[in-house]
């Protein structure tokens, strides 16, 4: 069996993949692999696909990282997989934020996780999850989903129709708690409440609105009609803001940003957001630092 046809089977059937290097003797594969980070805190290396300025960083969408093997289409915000930036390591404690299309019927076979928060928003169709929790959900346009995989989990992710593709983020955040018990939840939003506001969709607390992960971390999505201008203050200092266009046009404290855009932001109480047109934005508040 090449290579190939290894890979397939590993991810498409019962085989395993390694998807962190802390699990040890695992089969690694070039899907869902990271490489180890020399420090935590944000990279300054010059690179020529990133516009690195004073306290910002813009990833345009058409410098990410890109893999296509058929049954899976994803882009890398981060380094990931065989896509390797050494500029594009992390952005604080954020690690991955990885924009998948995934074939109708196709999907990741049981792989497992340890020591990270893992976070999936769907974007378009329906994403069946499996895991060794004993879980089996399906999730959609407007769920949000959440794993602690702590001292580790396994779980599958399918494309739960044969007709349609499935679209959906995928983030990875550190943890700010090693070896936590595994657990998953998911809920299901309000998509009103965050037409022209900021939709709290995750936090640190377990009786705040949205999910919660083991970081001190606050994701808000934005539904802005063309011309809405909404400021957002940061929750703890010390942290940093990672804005994701998810659709349309924005300017975000002077820098206009387009579709499929990222833009960090850090050393500030408070970013401005104005919408260019009709448009939708994941805003990720997270610790700049371990």
């Amino acid at each position: 069996m090449d290579r190939k046809e290894f890979l397939k089977k590993g991810l498409m059937g019962t085989g395993i993949f390694a998807a962190s290097t802390a699990l040890g003797n695992v089969i690694k594969n070039d899907i869902d692999e990271l490489r180890e980070l020399e420090i935590l805190g944000f990279n300054h290396i010059p690179y020529t696909n990133s516009k690195i300025m004073a306290n910002t960083v813009l990833h345009k969408a058409n410098t990410r990282g890109h893999a296509n093997h058929g049954w899976l289409n994803s882009h890398h915000s981060f380094s990931f997989a065989s896509y390797y930036n050494p500029e594009r390591m992390h952005f604080g404690v954020l690690r991955v934020l990885n924009d998948d299309t995934v074939a109708p019927g196709m999907g990741f076979g049981a792989h497992p996780h340890d020591n990270m928060e893992i976070i999936s928003i769907p974007l378009e169709g329906d994403l069946e999850h499996k895991d060794s929790m004993g879980n089996t959900a399906v999730i959609r346009h407007g769920d949000v989903q959440v794993m602690s995989a702590g001292t580790g989990i396994r779980h599958s992710e399918y494309n739960r129709n044969k007709d349609n593709q499935v679209k959906f983020l995928q983030i990875w955040v550190f943890p700010n708690k090693r070896d936590v018990k595994p657990r998953y939840d998911q809920i299901t939003l309000d998509l009103a409440d965050r037409h022209n506001k900021f939709q709290q969709i995750l936090s640190p607390n377990p009786d705040d609105e949205g999910v919660w992960i083991h970081q001190d971390a606050w994701f808000h999505l934005g539904k802005l009609d063309e011309g809405v201008a909404l400021d957002y203050s940061i929750k703890k200092a010390g942290n940093g803001l990672y804005a994701f266009v998810l659709e349309g046009d924005i300017t975000i404290d002077g820098q206009t940003l387009n579709r499929r855009d990222g833009f960090g932001v850090w050393d500030t109480d408070k970013v401005s957001v104005k919408a260019n047109s009709d448009a939708e934005v994941l805003l990720m508040e997270v610790p700049m630092n371990m």
